[in-house]
This record gives C-alpha cells, structure tokens and sequence, in this order.
C-alpha cells in the first residue's frame, strides 16, 4: 500500500519556543527522504509528528494511502519506527521478542524468525535476555523489527546510534534489501545514515529567526 503524508503549515511549540513552524511538504511513497539539522534541531520531533505519536501545535498532518484518508490515532498501524528512545522488551529473550513482536507486526511476507536471526548474525544469542545485550546489538534488533516488517512507512531516527563501522555498512545493507517501495524517513546529522536519501528536508530552514541564532545561523 502507498501512502503519503502531506503536511500544511505545521507547527510545533514547547511553551514558549516554537521548534519549527510554516512546514509545508509532503512525503510520497517510493522516495526516500532525509531530515538534518544539528542536535535539539527538531528533528526527532517531526518524526514523531509523522508517526501520529504527538500533534502539531499549528498546521496539519493529512495521511493518505491509495484507499483512504488515516487519522493521526491509527496511523501506527501502517508505520515501522526505530529509534533510540524506543525501548525493547529487555525481560524477554531475543526468540521470545522475535515471536512477540510478530504478533502484532508481522514481518514482511516470506519472513520468519529464524529469518531474522540469520539476518541480525547473533548466532549465539538466541537464548539471551535483551538486557544483556550490548548498545550495539539493541540498535540492530531496533533497526531489523522496524525494516523487516509489513508496514506502508518507515521512519528511522539516528540508525546508526551505538554501532561500529561494521554496523554501518550492515544498517545501509539492511535498508537496500528490505526497505523497497516503502515511504522511507531517515532524521539524522550522520553522513552515511543518509546516503541513499533522494531528498532532504533540512529543519533549519523552518525555524524563527530568533531560533535560528541559538544554532549559530
């Protein structure tokens, strides 16, 4: 399914600190897009403005797929997000979550949980609680449950948090086997996070100018 997400004079405020406003953009399926600016830019919470998470203070958010118009409270059930604020189930073992998570987000067709651990390469893990995993295998099994499943978008905050160089290269892999057709949104300031992005959103660009000077612009 297609979707695309047009945005119309969005806003968003924190008290008295307006953290964008005035955007006007719209993301389409088959593109892959990129969202930069400097840290505590405002970039994390576009994100979450466009996973229905939080709402915009001014503005609005219109989700549409080929079928129909979603509200901002359902819209989960057509997105995949990973990011390092999103938390693991760290009590249960790396089998266990595999089967949990596919429970209520099904990977993509073909997929299994074995599947899935053949493509993490946690050969000896399988039996392991999450909490003893290292930052780094956390963020792979975030990055891995967002791509791998059926869902019409993906966003991705800061993939490459807390991996080496090895997981870089294995994060752009990741993304050139399974994120398709998909709607793809990468928010980060890292090079190589976003090398396959065909767009860019840069959120500098939609800030008051008096905001602007606290980021040296």
């Amino acid at each position: 399914m297609s979707m695309k997400i047009e945005l119309g004079q969005v806003a968003k405020r924190y008290r008295l600190e307006w953290i964008f406003s005035e955007i006007n953009y719209t993301f389409e399926a088959g593109k892959t897009y990129a969202i930069t600016g400097p840290n505590g830019s405002g970039k994390s919470t576009l994100l979450k403005l466009l996973s229905g998470y939080i709402s915009p203070s001014k503005g609005k958010i219109t989700f549409k797929s080929d079928s129909r118009e979603w509200q901002a409270s359902e819209i989960y059930t057509q997105l995949a997000f990973a990011a390092p604020y999103i938390d693991l189930i760290e009590e249960m073992k790396l089998s266990e979550a595999l089967v949990f998570h596919q429970k209520f987000k099904p990977f993509l067709q073909g997929l299994q949980p074995d599947d899935i651990l053949h493509i993490l390469d946690f050969k000896k893990a399988k039996d392991k609680t999450i909490a003893h995993f290292s930052s780094g295998m956390k963020q792979r099994l975030k990055l891995v449950l967002a791509l791998c499943a059926q869902s019409s978008y993906l966003l991705l905050d800061e993939p490459t948090t807390n991996l080496d160089r090895q997981g870089m290269q294995w994060y752009l892999e990741l993304v050139k086997t399974f994120a398709g057709n998909r709607l793809t949104i990468v928010a980060s300031n890292v090079e190589e996070d976003l090398s396959f992005c065909e767009e860019k959103l840069n959120i500098l660009d939609y800030k008051k100018q008096k905001n602007r000077k606290k980021f040296g612009f």
